[in-house]
């Protein structure tokens, strides 16, 4: 079974009962983060859209917990009708020690299995930090060949049972930090991160990686 990063973005204003539906199936792990959407008015009209304040969760769900969720968004908000979001998946290549393993899957139904990204050149890592730590992990990161990064200021929710899997308590107010590498550095930049800014720290890091099948304006150069 398969371990994804599920994204939802939708209106602003059915954040209430996006928490509600992660809640209920016990999805405990979920961040969100504030956008606007961006789309221009030809667009907008074609979706059935208005230019909105948007709402991006994301949370890690098994296929299992998908299904189960897509439901879900399917009946109580209507997210397949245009014009109320959409949710997607990005399966995980790697995660950042069992732990975190444990408190991101949070008692969801899990075997793990090697996962291999055939053909994947480049790999996207997640850093979850307590705010205000994206120096350090970005100090770390460029250590071992990392480029530039984007940060993102962000609230975590439901993060109450953190404690029991990681031993930590972490606060609410995030960052998360966006590394685009070259695949065979992955692993060398997540293991400086969780050494120098890992749990242990006062950044309290969840880091994972997402395999990146294509990419657009990416200079090799930029990443080396």
């Amino acid at each position: 079974m398969s371990i994804y990063m599920m994204m939802t973005i939708t209106k602003r204003s059915i954040g209430r009962r996006l928490d509600a539906i992660y809640e209920r199936n016990g999805l405990s792990a979920t961040f969100g983060m504030l956008a606007k959407g961006t789309a221009n008015s030809e667009m907008l009209d074609f979706l059935g859209m208005e230019v909105t304040e948007k709402l991006v969760m994301m949370s890690v769900v098994t296929d299992d917990m998908w299904k189960t969720v897509k439901k879900d968004l399917e009946k109580e908000i209507q997210i397949d009708v245009p014009g109320t979001g959409i949710a997607f998946l990005m399966p995980l290549s790697s995660i950042g020690g069992k732990k975190v393993l444990q408190f991101l899957i949070n008692g969801q139904k899990f075997e793990e299995e090697e996962s291999v990204m055939k053909n994947t050149v480049y790999e996207l890592i997640v850093v979850i930090a307590n705010h205000g730590h994206s120096e350090e992990i970005m100090d770390a990161a460029r250590e071992m060949g990392a480029g530039g990064g984007t940060v993102i200021h962000a609230k975590g929710t439901g993060l109450e049972k953190a404690e029991k899997f990681l031993g930590v308590s972490i606060v609410n107010e995030k960052e998360i930090i966006f590394i685009v590498t070259k695949a065979a550095d992955k692993n060398g930049i997540m293991k400086s991160i969780m050494e120098k800014a890992g749990l242990q720290s006062e950044a309290k890091s969840v880091v994972f990686s997402i395999p990146v099948t294509d990419t657009a304006g990416l200079r090799l150069q930029e990443i080396q």
